[in-house]
């Protein structure tokens, strides 16, 4: 993951201002791999304070044990109303072994907005030698007020070149390949399709769902997978397989396609509202069906 990190042009603009002395106060990172974004904030981390990870303070960026770089929230945990105080509490305070001190909030995206709202200031005039990067999985979550005031960095997917590289350097596995293919750019979902027993599962789940184009059988398709595992998974499936039929062709219109895509990353972005899983995949499936058939009419 770090190698494929450094290589981004996110990373080269970030060391650049790290190099040039003209580090911004505030730093976003758009980057939708949510199993390695904290080791990626860390890989920044280590750019923003000039050490490698075999120096030193770098095994201890690693470790989350340098004393002026805080990383919140607390792995697993969500940034709430008492890691945004930890944080405002903290930012007043000098650094205390450099002459600069760094801020990473992982998965900004899901603080409520009232949270995101109480940081606005701080954000934008910090004490001296205060920075901040804050991780965005999902940057439509993050308020247009905060996005002013920060310098962003997006992490385009990658391509399958790159995570079939990244995935060999850490061992050969027949599933390599195929995951790299289907993940859709993003390294962690590709880890997991090799580490997980889920891949196969989630596969077919996502070609029956893409492939149901009658009415009749929404309901039963919905019900079927409704109480699937993984949900986050079988939604970037669904998404991949519409984006590779809009190329290669399939059974949908191809204006139909470039909807259905736009569905299933906006269902993805509604998961976290939507306890009702099967509803979603129902609401999905039945949007798609009726795009494809208005195109149908109008071609006559």
């Amino acid at each position: 993951m770090k190698k494929l990190i450094e290589g981004t042009a996110a990373f080269a603009a970030f060391a650049g201002d790290v190099a040039a002395n003209r580090i911004s106060h505030a730093y976003m990172l758009n980057f939708a791999d949510a199993k390695n974004e904290r080791a990626a904030l860390k890989a920044f981390a280590l750019a923003f304070f000039g050490v490698t990870e075999n120096d030193p303070d770098g095994k201890r960026i690693l470790n989350e044990t340098l004393p002026d770089l805080i990383i919140l929230p607390e792995e697993g945990k969500k940034f709430n109303a008492d890691a945004a105080a930890r944080l405002l509490a903290d930012s007043v305070l000098k650094p205390l072994e450099r002459d600069k001190k760094l801020f990473v909030i992982c998965s900004f995206n899901d603080a409520a907005a009232i949270i995101q709202n109480k940081l606005l200031k701080t954000l934008e005039e910090p004490a001296d030698g205060v920075h901040f990067l804050l991780g965005a999985t999902a940057p439509a979550s993050v308020l247009d007020t905060v996005k002013s005031r920060v310098k962003t960095l997006t992490i385009p997917p990658f391509s399958e070149g790159d995570i079939l590289a990244a995935l060999e350097r850490k061992g050969g596995n027949p599933l390599n390949a195929k995951a790299a293919r289907s993940c859709g750019g993003v390294f962690g979902v590709a880890e997991g399709m090799v580490e997980g027993g889920w891949f196969a599962e989630v596969e077919e789940a996502a070609r029956e769902i893409c492939s149901t184009v009658d009415i009749g059988k929404v309901g039963e398709v919905a019900a079927k997978y409704g109480d699937i595992k993984y949900k986050t998974e079988l939604l970037n499936a669904i998404a991949l397989n519409y984006r590779n039929a809009l190329v290669n062709g399939g059974k949908l219109q191809p204006a139909a396609l470039a909807y259905a895509v736009r569905c299933a990353d906006r269902a993805n972005r509604d998961l976290k509202f939507n306890a009702f899983f099967q509803g979603l995949l129902y609401d999905l499936m039945l949007r798609v069906i009726e795009e494809n058939d208005k195109w149908l009419k109008l071609r006559g």
